[in-house]
């Protein structure tokens, strides 16, 4: 099993969690967060002052998946999020030792 981080532009959430969902993805958790990169944050102009915003919103999306669907879900995150320009976001694919549904107890696979 391997969880999937990916931070994403907010606008691109609802095409990847379709084309998720299209995939057999049935859970993934969805968190707006702020932050910056490459893209240094911007200057916005609020009652005729400047002001450097340094963290811009992003949306992280986490899903874990079986190892069979992992190089699908990042190929899906990875076109339906791009804009082809600066901030379009990353993907972290990290491995799960073990996962545990609490309601049932199941364990790993039969948990996601």
């Amino acid at each position: 099993m391997k969880k999937i981080e990916a931070i994403i532009k907010p606008f691109k959430l609802d095409e990847v969690r379709e084309a998720l969902t299209e995939l057999g993805i049935k859970g993934l958790t969805v968190t707006e967060v702020v932050g910056y990169g490459r893209q240094k944050g911007h200057t916005e102009t609020y009652r005729g002052a400047e002001y450097q915003v340094d963290f811009l919103p992003k949306t992280k999306i986490e899903l874990v998946v079986p190892d069979s669907l992992v190089e699908r879900c990042v190929d899906i995150i990875q076109n339906m999020a791009r804009t082809g320009k600066i901030g379009d976001g990353k993907i972290f694919v990290l491995d799960v030792q073990r996962a545990i549904r609490i309601r049932t107890g199941e364990e790993n696979e039969e948990a996601i």
